[in-house]
């Protein structure tokens, strides 16, 4: 078995507003990465739509419709002071939630050891009925409940390094013991969610705040302190990566200094506990990462330690 990569070219159609940071380039920051020659051994595939029964797990209907529903003939449909959709964006958003229902199956299913969904826009700012952050459909939710509903995992882990705090993620799952939600992030800091202290109705939200110019030695502390143990203690079925990349020095959204080998060693004590509770089950889904260069490095070194195992 080796690393699946899941893309499509429609990701690249999502349109926003000049100068938006969350841009089609970062797709093809992306890409251009992973088609150098170390990356040949992926096993790859497209990502395809989700389904509405997919979908509602996560989100109601009424929801999604309107969604799509705002979907404009042309130009802009601004749905909050940085969220837009564009004419072509419902497209790469139902692939980006249909990519990662496709890396679970792909994954659970034993045809791969793990996989990285390469699509946009980002999901984990999304609530439940709430589209921000540049998000709209929570990818990662949708991925973990359709593990939980087609192939009976009792315990999903979803752990966040993104420098933003993943407060859709937190929403949708702040009362549910079967789902434990980590994330290390910059605070203060959009959307301003994710204290220590908010720690969910089953103890299952750990929050492990960063501070403006912290490094990659604090970042491995909030790993070792904060979450690993706590991953360890709940012992999940199948690990689900938000894989933001936001938090590397060079990016102009956020003030956490991390450098690739810091998502590599992430990655790599991740996998460590996926190989001891999860028969090595990973889904990794891209979130934000805002520096192409900062991004593309990131991403490829995050990719590395899956094929790496």
């Amino acid at each position: 078995m080796t690393t699946l990569l899941i893309s499509h070219e429609s990701a690249l159609k999502h349109a926003v507003s000049m100068g938006h940071p969350e841009r089609p380039d970062r797709m093809r920051a992306v890409n251009k990465m992973l088609e150098h020659e170390q990356f040949a051994p992926l096993k790859r595939m497209e990502a395809p739509k989700a389904t509405l029964e997919a979908i509602t797990r996560v989100h109601p209907r009424e929801y999604v419709e309107a969604l799509e529903n705002a979907v404009p003939a042309q130009g802009l449909a601004r749905l909050d002071g940085d969220t837009s959709l564009s004419s072509e964006s419902w497209e790469p958003i139902l692939r980006g939630a249909g990519g990662s229902v496709l890396a679970v199956d792909e994954v659970m299913e034993g045809r791969a050891v793990n996989a990285f969904v390469a699509m946009r826009p980002p999901g984990h700012h999304a609530e439940t009925a709430v589209p921000m952050g540049f998000c709209f459909l929570n990818n990662v939710a949708i991925a973990a409940r359709h593990a939980q509903k087609k192939h009976g995992a009792e315990r999903v882990a979803i752990i966040d390094f993104d420098v933003h705090h993943g407060n859709g993620t937190q929403e949708i799952f702040w009362n549910d013991r079967t789902v434990m939600y980590c994330s290390t992030h910059e605070m203060p800091l959009y959307p301003g969610t994710g204290a220590r202290s908010e720690r969910g109705e089953h103890n299952n939200i750990v929050n492990a705040p960063l501070s403006a110019g912290d490094d990659g030695e604090v970042f491995k502390a909030a790993f070792d302190n904060a979450i690993l143990p706590r991953l360890d203690q709940f012992a999940p079925d199948l690990v689900i990566i938000s894989a933001g990349f936001d938090a590397h020095t060079r990016d102009p959204l956020g003030n956490i200094n991390l450098v690739e080998s810091d998502f590599a060693w992430a990655t790599k004590n991740l996998m460590e506990i996926a190989n001891k509770h999860s028969k090595s089950r990973i889904v990794s889904v891209l979130e934000g990462g805002y520096d192409l260069e900062g991004l593309a490095r990131s991403a490829g070194a995050h990719v590395l330690a899956l094929m790496r195992g």
